[in-house]
């Protein structure tokens, strides 16, 4: 018989799952405790493989819509009935990738790199530019950095969203060279308002379609002579404008930074040997010594799941497909909570920490709760009444109920999904103690 698992591997064995993998499927979480740490890391750590989740849920076609038609007709009509079905529709299909995948790293990785480079439909409008986005996240999501950002700065729904479509030699918009350095690359205080306007003629001469999200490059439209940016003098254009950002010694450390921030800790402060671990720019090697690293039993390293965490969480807890919710009452019960995939507030991307734990925003959490508890599977909990809470503890990854937690959950015994309910609405599962 294997040793009682310790408090601290239950610990770090539930916050490598819930951060890394959105949280554990059933029987994950007892499994893992029983092979050790080491091999929940490599676990955790799985991609690349031929995924059976991610292959049923199969792919999404999107077709070309085309430019808006004009005025109020039945073609017109039409045409936003599209979109707004398209848009939908490619919601719900990252939902079910982030639910059914098998290795969810790379799915996990890809949501957090939509944070980083956050970009909003709202802005946007058509739903195929934003599905090529994703594809280019998912691409490099465990990657290089420099081929990622490479990419990311001739993204085309990135251009139209920081108006790059906008900027002109005689008129230079510099909204997309000063967020791709102070949010996406090296963070403020790293460059100057001299460099921004620099780097805004380095990006001039590119425009993008807005049906498609293809970004052209006019030669005539572009500033085609030396620049000096970050003290380097060259002819610069998208390309190797990132490539010398991201070369920057401060590229390493404010990305090694955000992830410590999205995964350990919004209070701590990462080891310096976290950026060291970046120097190559290999984006797995960072999160490989991230996940291999002790800092998962350190009391103080307590993160908020996001609204789409907790939710996915769920979902693959209790074998739930969002799809087969309803999508309408999902996407709005999101919206409602703070968060809906395509739809960051700002270029900055989402909030984070307590402010996901608001009153006005619980009721909604506890509706889309109650659909998730419905439709889902609630065979972990067919045990003896003795032993439901802890079994929930095990099915749901959860270390430890607190004493109050634990008579809370021992008062819901009536039924399984009275207790499943109380579970997943616990500060024990929304906040990954």
């Amino acid at each position: 018989m294997s040793p009682t698992p310790s408090y601290e591997q239950r610990l770090a064995t539930s916050r490598l799952l819930h951060r890394f993998n959105f949280g554990p499927t059933p029987g994950q979480y007892v499994n893992l405790l029983d092979r050790g740490l080491e091999a929940t890391q490599t676990a955790v750590l799985e991609f690349g493989r031929p995924d059976p989740g991610i292959i049923a849920v199969g792919p999404l076609p999107l077709a070309n819509l085309g430019s808006y038609p004009n005025g109020n007709s039945a073609k017109a009509n039409e045409f936003y009935k599209k979109m707004n079905r398209d848009t939908n529709n490619l919601v719900m299909w990252w939902l079910d990738r982030m639910a059914a995948a098998h290795y969810p790293l790379a799915e996990r990785m890809t949501w957090f790199w939509h944070g980083h480079w956050a970009t909003s439909i709202s802005a946007i409008g058509y739903p195929f530019p934003m599905k090529k986005q994703l594809t280019t996240l998912r691409q490099f999501a465990l990657g290089n950095f420099k081929d990622m950002a490479s990419a990311m700065v001739l993204d085309g729904a990135l251009n139209v969203w920081l108006n790059n479509n906008e900027n002109y030699i005689q008129a230079p918009n510099e909204n997309l060279a000063r967020e791709f350095m102070e949010l996406m690359t090296i963070g403020v205080n790293h460059y100057t308002q001299d460099d921004v306007a620099a780097a805004a003629l380095a990006l001039t001469g590119y425009s993008t379609d807005y049906p498609t999200g293809k970004v052209s490059f006019n030669p005539k439209t572009h500033f085609d002579v030396p620049l000096s940016i970050l003290g380097e003098l060259n002819h610069y254009n998208a390309e190797n404008l990132a490539a010398l950002v991201v070369s920057r010694s401060e590229n390493a450390t404010f990305i090694a930074d955000r992830v410590w921030f999205r995964f350990v800790s919004g209070t701590t402060t990462p080891p310096p040997t976290l950026a060291e671990s970046f120097a190559d720019r290999e984006i797995m090697g960072l999160v490989s010594a991230l996940v291999r690293s002790n800092v998962w039993t350190d009391p103080a390293n307590t993160m908020v799941k996001s609204p789409v965490e907790w939710f996915i969480g769920a979902c693959r807890a209790l074998k739930v497909r969002p799809s087969k919710l309803n999508t309408g009452d999902v996407q709005y019960l999101l919206t409602q909570m703070g968060q809906l995939p395509f739809n960051p507030p700002n270029v900055g991307g989402w909030t984070y920490g307590t402010a996901w734990l608001s009153g006005v925003s619980f009721q909604y959490r506890f509706e889309l709760a109650q659909a998730i508890v419905t439709a889902g599977d609630l065979g972990p909990l067919a045990v003896e009444p003795l032993n439901m809470v802890q079994a929930c503890a095990d099915w749901l990854g959860v270390a430890q109920w607190s004493p109050r937690t634990a008579n809370a959950l021992t008062l819901s015994l009536a039924t399984p999904s009275e207790l499943a309910l109380a579970a997943i609405l616990s500060p024990e599962y929304m906040v990954s103690v």
